[in-house]
């Protein structure tokens, strides 16, 4: 088996209006697909689903799985994507800073989950921890 590269990433929300708005205003995505409960959306090279779960809790050990979804992002727009962030009152929950050869800033969505804007490559990370 071999991978070939990234397919796409289901993101559990608990309100798909509200999820749509901030992946499509704030960040730029494109709405490809909205059902009733899923919607698909695209940016760049990043394929995502969001699957509404509204009213539903689950037990602590569903919480393990995604640390963070990191959405690729030219350099010369980062710290313009940052003061969009700030505009609109996302919290920072780290960065903006350089690590990993590139630059980072981490948030969270409407339903905590954190994402991060990256302007490094796997080459380049993979350097810094050698």
């Amino acid at each position: 088996m071999k991978i070939t590269g990234f397919n796409h990433l289901t993101i559990r929300v608990s309100d798909l209006q509200q999820s749509l708005a901030f992946y499509c205003d704030l960040l730029g995505m494109r709405l490809v697909h909205q059902g009733r409960t899923d919607a698909y959306l695209e940016g760049g090279n990043a394929w995502v689903c969001l699957l509404e779960k509204s009213g539903h809790t689950q037990p602590e050990e569903l919480w393990l799985g995604i640390d963070h979804v990191a959405f690729s992002i030219d350099e010369q727009d980062f710290a313009e994507a940052v003061q969009v962030l700030q505009e609109h009152r996302v919290p920072i929950i780290r960065g903006p800073f350089e690590r990993g050869g590139g630059l980072s800033v981490q948030f969270p969505d409407p339903d905590g989950t954190v994402l991060e804007l990256f302007t490094g490559s796997l080459e380049k990370r993979m350097k810094n921890w050698k």
